[in-house]
């Protein structure tokens, strides 16, 4: 091989490796930037979901809240109805003992249920 060969390949070695150090920085600074613009995007998408499942628990616990109400509401109102059931069969049981037509073995007796006082007339048979 010729010197002016030689010197040739050296020169072209050199001007390779002066482009690969110039452009692998380069590729390098890039892959890092789209590593990070796709971090940054994660980081706002987790934000924006922590947000929503802050807000959806915060109407949980506000339905929650609201049911809890309405069973003790609810509640009440059962309470209040088995007073009233049993105020009913009170007035029952004392309008018997005062009827002095009222008789245990024939004539009227009134049932009180569930659903308040129901007047039945029985029969003898």
């Amino acid at each position: 091989m010729s010197a002016g060969a030689i010197v040739a390949i050296v020169i072209g070695a050199l001007i390779v490796i002066a482009i690969l150090a110039l452009v692998l920085p380069r590729m390098r600074n890039r892959k890092l930037e789209q590593r990070r613009t796709e971090a940054r995007e994660h980081r706002q998408e987790a934000h924006l979901r922590q947000t929503r499942a802050e807000r959806e628990a915060a109407r949980a616990d506000e339905q929650s809240a609201r049911a809890r109400g309405e069973a003790a509401e609810a509640e009440e109102r059962a309470q209040r109805a088995q007073a009233e059931r049993s105020a009913a069969r009170e007035h029952v049981e004392r309008a018997s003992e005062l009827d002095p037509d009222g008789d245990t073995d024939s004539g009227r007796d009134t049932e009180v249920g569930r659903d308040g006082p129901d007047q039945h007339e029985r029969t003898r048979t």
